[in-house]
């Protein structure tokens, strides 16, 4: 982009006073986070947007569904960008025995003291790595609503609050596998970002294979050279920089067109609700910080909308026995609904 192109859309969105904070503080931090993703590509090759992604998530307070066939380095993921920023994390194995308090925690009784105490379950913790979601029956998925909402935890008539910051980063293996039980709505509609991890093209798996053969360990992190790049202060002032982002009102209402088109749109049954609105405004203000601009064009709602968005819609029967993809509707409505200019 040009230097005069820039200043127009400074003049156009509005960037006005939308970065309070000094120049070098917001250099130094997205220098900081541009070099988590660097820490992560030494043990997890050719994911770079999904690491991206989840740093967006993380600078826009939600969680992310992470889906993909099994062996593309999901949990490795999630475990590396946890080492990269200095984060406690957990990890829960879905499967179709466990039970709610094995992720909330319980009440038990303490024989020392002749009383019952609360014991903490995994989710109390910065990143909670919730292993292949879909592998537990809908019960068990539940628990884990009120802690990706409030932020909290109710057992016994007490809410405990988590750690901050907290977010669910859940795998999934595609429906399709056997097995599994699909997320119900209300749930899905928690995750601000669903991110698809696809097969490595043939470079990127020969790095993988050549790795190993020099004798990668995926459970020795430090081993693999995965370095502390940034802290959990280091994200608490990149959220405050990326709430001050500015949108202006052409592009607020560009964001809200794209959902009501959703709504509308004949493969659909189900269109995306306004808290979609909300996480494509909040995931587009972190992409146009994490690119050095203190206002969102269009061009960042673009880039965010199939993430943030394909989670939130469903197909109607027919759309899906011709075959049609969430996200090939939704590049429908982004290259039908007017841009503003």
């Amino acid at each position: 982009m040009s230097e005069q192109t820039g200043q127009r859309q400074a003049a156009r969105y509005g960037s006005g006073p939308a970065v309070a904070t000094p120049p070098s503080d917001d250099d130094r931090l997205r220098q900081a986070l541009h070099d988590v993703r660097g820490e992560v590509a030494k043990a997890v090759v050719g994911q770079d947007a999904t690491v991206t992604g989840m740093l967006i998530a993380l600078l826009s307070h939600g969680h992310v569904l992470l889906e993909g066939v099994p062996g593309v380095a999901k949990t490795l993921l999630v475990r590396s960008l946890s080492a990269a920023l200095s984060l406690d994390t957990k990890r829960i194995q879905f499967t179709p025995d466990l039970m709610p308090g094995d992720v909330t925690g319980s009440m038990i009784y303490d024989t020392h003291t002749s009383e019952f105490r609360f014991r903490e379950g995994p989710v109390f913790t910065n990143i909670l790595l919730a292993d292949e979601i879909n592998r537990t029956p809908p019960k068990t998925q539940a628990s884990l609503l009120e802690a990706m909402e409030e932020r909290q935890v109710s057992v016994d008539g007490i809410s405990r609050k988590l750690p901050e910051p907290f977010i669910v980063a859940a795998t999934q293996n595609p429906v399709e596998y056997e097995g599994t039980y699909p997320l119900p709505e209300a749930q899905l509609d928690r995750f601000l970002l669903k991110l698809t991890m696809n097969l490595p093209d043939r470079d990127a798996e020969i790095e993988i294979i050549r790795r190993h053969s020099l004798g990668f360990d995926p459970r020795d992190l430090q081993g693999a050279g995965v370095r502390a790049a940034a802290s959990a202060e280091d994200l608490v002032q990149a959220r405050a920089a990326v709430a001050r982002v500015a949108i202006a009102p052409e592009v607020v209402g560009y964001i809200v067109d794209l959902v009501r088109a959703t709504r509308s749109a004949p493969s659909f049954q189900l269109g995306v609700s306004p808290r979609g609105a909300t996480a494509l405004l909040n995931t587009s203000r972190a992409w146009a910080w994490l690119n050095g601009r203190g206002f969102v064009t269009p061009d960042d709602v673009k880039a965010l909308a199939l993430p943030a968005l394909r989670h939130r819609v469903g197909l109607r029967p027919e759309a899906q026995m011709d075959g049609v993809q969430a996200d090939d509707v939704l590049q429908s409505i982004l290259a039908t609904v007017p841009v503003p200019r």
